[in-house]
């Protein structure tokens, strides 16, 4: 499964993965309609979906799945627009917008890790990553 990982100690906060994102999703440059967000202050937090699947557990109404990929989708057309999924999201990564009923969350595209300066968000396959620990360990 694809998902991004972070690391804060590089990023500079710079916003241009929230430019990526908001443009490559939305079609234009606007930050708080980006599904990545970079939170300011002595020391910049990344907040990036993990695809872990929490939200998949709170809708109502089953509208979020798993694809073939393993990344967490919402199928705008069954999304009753609760927001429960934003609500309780660990990562605080499923955005909301006035301009939108439904929310919304990244879907690993890997266009802003990409663009990144600096290397604090990069794309992995979180399951070969995990499969490569395990094999490590096991040879120790």
């Amino acid at each position: 499964m694809k998902a991004l990982t972070k690391n804060e100690e590089l990023c500079i906060g710079c916003g241009l993965c929230e430019e990526i994102c908001s443009n490559a999703y939305f079609k234009e440059k606007n930050r708080e309609k980006a599904c990545i967000r970079i939170k300011g202050g002595d020391e910049n937090q990344i907040n990036v979906c993990t695809q872990c699947g929490v939200c998949i557990d709170i809708c109502p109404v089953e509208a979020i799945t798993r694809d073939k990929r393993g990344v967490v989708r919402i199928n705008k057309k069954d999304c009753v627009g609760c927001f429960m999924c934003v609500g309780f999201c660990p990562e605080e990564a499923m955005m909301q917008h006035d301009d939108y009923i439904e929310p919304f969350k990244c879907i690993a595209c890997g266009l802003c890790a990409k663009e990144c300066p600096t290397g604090a968000i990069t794309i992995k396959d979180i399951e070969l990553e995990a499969k490569e620990q395990a094999a490590v360990a096991k040879e120790r």
